[in-house]
Parts: C-alpha cells; sequence; structure tokens
C-alpha cells in the first residue's frame, strides 16, 4: 500500500512539475466581442487562470461582467485545447470553449459551446470557430478571422484584426438581432486596430474597434455596433 501510495504521488507530482499554471486579470473600457458591446458600452474587469502541459494540452476559464441580459451578469468561459509549434515560425491550435452565462434565465438558453482550430505563420494567424447553436439558440455559425502583429519598436506592437460572422440564414440572423426589420442580415464583418506595450510591470492597449452595421441594424437601433476605442490594462500572473 506504501509503494502504491508513493507512486501515485509520485506520477502527481510528475505531472504538477510538467504542468505550467498561469493567470490574468484586466480592466476594459468596453468589453467588445466581435465588435459588439457586451456590457451596454460600459467598463469590464476580467480574469482568467490557465493550466498549460508539456504535451501541448492545456486548460482554462475566463470571466467578465456583462450587460445583464435576462438577469445575467457574468460570463463565464472553460475551454480546453491543444497546441503544437510546427517549425520554427509555424504552429496550430485546436481547441472546445463554452460561453456560460450562469445568472441567465432567459428562453433559449444563452450558454452554447465552440469548436475552433487556428494557424499561426510568424506573426499571422488564421483561424476558424464553429458552432453548432450559437448565442440564444440562433443555429449553427461560423466565425473566420484574421489577426496580424507588426512590431514597432522593441515593446511596441501594431496590432490588426478582420473577423467575418455567417449565420445560418437571415432567420437566425434576425434572431440575433441584426439587420434591418424588413430586411434581416446573415453575417457581418468585425475589424480592430490597437497599440500594445507595457510598462510599469502592466500591458496596455489602445484599440479602435467596429463592425460594418449600421445603427438600425443593430439590436433594433442599439449603439452596441459603433465604432470605438477601446483601452485596456492588464497583468499576467
Amino acid at each position: 500500500m506504501k509503494k502504491l501510495l508513493a507512486g501515485v504521488l509520485a506520477m502527481a507530482a510528475g505531472y504538477a512539475a510538467a504542468a505550467e499554471f498561469s493567470g490574468n486579470v484586466a480592466y476594459q473600457t468596453d468589453y467588445r466581442f466581435r465588435g459588439i458591446s457586451q456590457g451596454d458600452r460600459s467598463q469590464a474587469i476580467q480574469g482568467g487562470f490557465d493550466i498549460a502541459l508539456d504535451s501541448g494540452l492545456y486548460f482554462g476559464t475566463w470571466a467578465s461582467n456583462v450587460g445583464g441580459w435576462s438577469g445575467g451578469t457574468v460570463e463565464v468561459d472553460y475551454y480546453g485545447g491543444f497546441g503544437m509549434d510546427l517549425s520554427e515560425s509555424t504552429a496550430v491550435d485546436a481547441g472546445v470553449i463554452y460561453y456560460g452565462y450562469p445568472e441567465d434565465d432567459a428562453s433559449p438558453d444563452l450558454d452554447y459551446l465552440e469548436i475552433y482550430g487556428s494557424l499561426s505563420f510568424q506573426d499571422l494567424t488564421l483561424g476558424a470557430n464553429f458552432s453548432p447553436d450559437y448565442f440564444a439558440g440562433t443555429d449553427a455559425f461560423w466565425y473566420l478571422y484574421g489577426d496580424y502583429s507588426l512590431g514597432l519598436a522593441e515593446n511596441i506592437s501594431l496590432d490588426f484584426h478582420f473577423g467575418f460572422n455567417l449565420f445560418d440564414g437571415k432567420d437566425a440572423g434576425e434572431a440575433f438581432g441584426i439587420g434591418d426589420v424588413d430586411d434581416p442580415d446573415d453575417s457581418y464583418i468585425d475589424y480592430s486596430v490597437g497599440l500594445g506595450t507595457s510598462g510599469f510591470g502592466l500591458d496596455w492597449g489602445l484599440t479602435l474597434i467596429g463592425t460594418n452595421l449600421s445603427q438600425s441594424e443593430c439590436f433594433d437601433g442599439t449603439k452596441l455596433c459603433d465604432t470605438t476605442v477601446v483601452l485596456s490594462v492588464s497583468k499576467s500572473l
């Protein structure tokens, strides 16, 4: 029994040694997800924890305050995946993420799951996410995106993002809340251009974020899709 217990403890110690634990906390003047404000254009406090194994497997959770949809005021995400370097300049990543709104009492349920994958080559990343039943039960959904980071100085980067949000027809887009009342959309574009730097032990960002949706096409005339500038301050733990 003692030998068995010693073996289990040794195995656990080996896994712990092979695992890297990290955390993060951040402040943003507006939590934007795929171009759309999640907090009614108000400030957000966010944070998460991650475990990365030497094998390339990783697991994590992340949370943020949101706009109080249907009684919910918090978003909590859970994810796990596998990433590996194919060469010094090329890497792949794939996994599953669950977006949860634990306090909501909406019908249909707001929670949803996505499968994701990406390929990175030097400073360029191309990726795709797929949900079989997107936010608030709006059927199948694809998110295709590209990111590019350009180093301007030793600790200053210029970051570009372009995303294409594709719903399963105009009925799904209308259920989500995009498009004019008489002419709903089945897709929209989001984009961002940002400056990032580090200083005083913190990471700083200033990002222009927008979509191609007019105010009349955004959730019955709201300003949640308007172009805005977001300031972010974050700390890795």
